[in-house]
């Protein structure tokens, strides 16, 4: 007979991961409960509110009042309410007001006066499927932090309001850690002790040496930063455009806080020095070009021939005769 020990060391892995998957959907069905529960007091409380002014629907309401008692504690009216808590396609919505309906009017009839909230009275002390805020799990255990400030005001609770989760925090942006107390990144402990902490941005574009390169100016951003390029006219700045260059690069100059073209062909000074040369300019900087009738040869203008050529052949052709090559 074949030992049963080596199957069961096999099937062991199986049986962890079958009993890990129920846990995890029993988590998710106790907080699905108390979410349904929320839902169905939120509607008890619409429907309260809509049938306010609301009567029976008979002909002599003073004889109705009188003989089958006020509309307002009716359990006409709260069948009214009941109606209309769940949508026709939610099934467990509909399952939860079905089972619990005699809850709903021991509560209507005889506890609502002294226990006024229901999704107290109903989710949280009878049928037990949430818990008070600030609190999880089976025995309404309170969050990280505490139940006043869970996550210490900084994350949110695993489980928060139900009898489901593990109480542990989902930090807000900014912050980290299992208490929800430490910073990220990019940010800095403004204020911190042991039951409180503000992150703040940490400015990396104020600091003395710029992490930057020299051409790019800092923005500072949430959490952290970004390079852009500067101007072309600046050499060095501290924002976009050209009246924030630190200096202005070559062939620029300052102009009232502007770094603006020089414009090299106006200056007393020619800079195009050569015979038959013009001066073009551009931005930040200028070209020397040949005159009209001029081109260039070996970086001199020299006048131009090619016209002249094809008016010496076009005269040559016209004092040509046939009988001339004879």
């Amino acid at each position: 007979m074949l030992s049963s020990a080596p199957v069961l060391r096999l099937l062991l892995p199986y049986f962890t991961l079958i009993l890990v998957f129920q846990v995890s959907v029993a988590k998710r069905d106790l907080k699905s409960a108390c979410s349904t529960c929320q839902q169905i007091t939120d509607n008890f409380e619409k429907g309260f509110e809509r049938t306010a002014k609301q009567n029976f629907g008979g002909g002599n309401t003073a004889w109705e009042e009188r003989k089958l008692s006020k509309y307002e504690t009716s359990e006409i009216r709260l069948m009214e309410i009941l109606e209309d808590l769940c949508e026709s396609s939610s099934f467990e919505c509909n399952r939860m007001v079905e089972e619990h309906e005699e809850h709903f009017e021991t509560w209507w009839f005889k506890r609502k006066a002294k226990h006024p909230d229901l999704h107290k009275w109903f989710c949280i002390e009878t049928i037990k499927v949430c818990c008070p805020k600030g609190t999880f799990g089976p025995d309404c255990s309170a969050c990280v932090g505490g139940s006043e400030r869970p996550c210490h005001g900084n994350g949110l609770c695993d489980g928060d309001g139900t009898r489901g989760g593990n109480g542990r925090c989902t930090c807000d942006h900014a912050y980290t850690g299992e208490f929800c107390l430490d910073c990220v990144d990019g940010y800095f402990s403004e204020v911190r002790n042991d039951t409180f902490c503000l992150c703040a941005d940490v400015n990396e574009c104020s600091q003395d040496k710029s992490p930057c390169k020299d051409d790019q100016y800092c923005v500072n951003t949430e959490g952290s930063y970004s390079c852009n390029a500067c101007d072309s006219v600046c050499s060095g700045c501290t924002d976009s455009g050209p009246d924030k260059c630190q200096a202005c690069a070559s062939g620029y100059q300052d102009l009232e806080g502007t770094c603006t073209d020089i414009d090299e062909c106006a200056q007393s000074e020619a800079v195009c020095t050569k015979e038959h040369q013009e001066c073009v300019n551009n931005d930040g900087s200028y070209d020397c070009v040949c005159s009209s009738g001029y081109e260039e040869q070996d970086g001199e203008c020299v006048q131009a021939q090619h016209q002249d050529d094809t008016e010496d052949l076009e005269t040559s052709e016209m004092t040509t005769s046939p009988h001339d090559e004879l």
